[in-house]
């Protein structure tokens, strides 16, 4: 019996699971706002789609909307922010 590496067309299988990215994405910045001090992001909701994130939700003010897009854009694997957080 002889064994093949597997690949498909002649080339070497890749599974990428962009799902599992962006869900541990989405959880490492919900983490992060979670802990970050001068914000209560209990009311913001995280989506990732690629290293784009998402920021949706209400806030008390204006600077916790600040606090929230900074934060967010310090985690590594984070290309672009867009906050669309709403002062309630």
């Amino acid at each position: 019996m002889v064994f093949k590496a597997a690949t498909f067309h002649g080339m070497e299988l890749y599974l990428e699971n962009e799902h599992s990215r962006r869900s541990e994405l989405e959880s490492t910045v919900a983490n992060a706002l979670a802990v970050a001090g001068g914000i209560d992001a209990s009311d913001v909701r995280v989506t990732a789609a690629g290293q784009e994130i998402r920021l949706d939700g209400t806030v008390a003010s204006q600077p916790e909307i600040r606090r929230a897009t900074a934060v967010a854009e310090a985690i590594r694997g984070v290309r672009l922010v867009r906050n669309r957080i709403m002062v309630c």
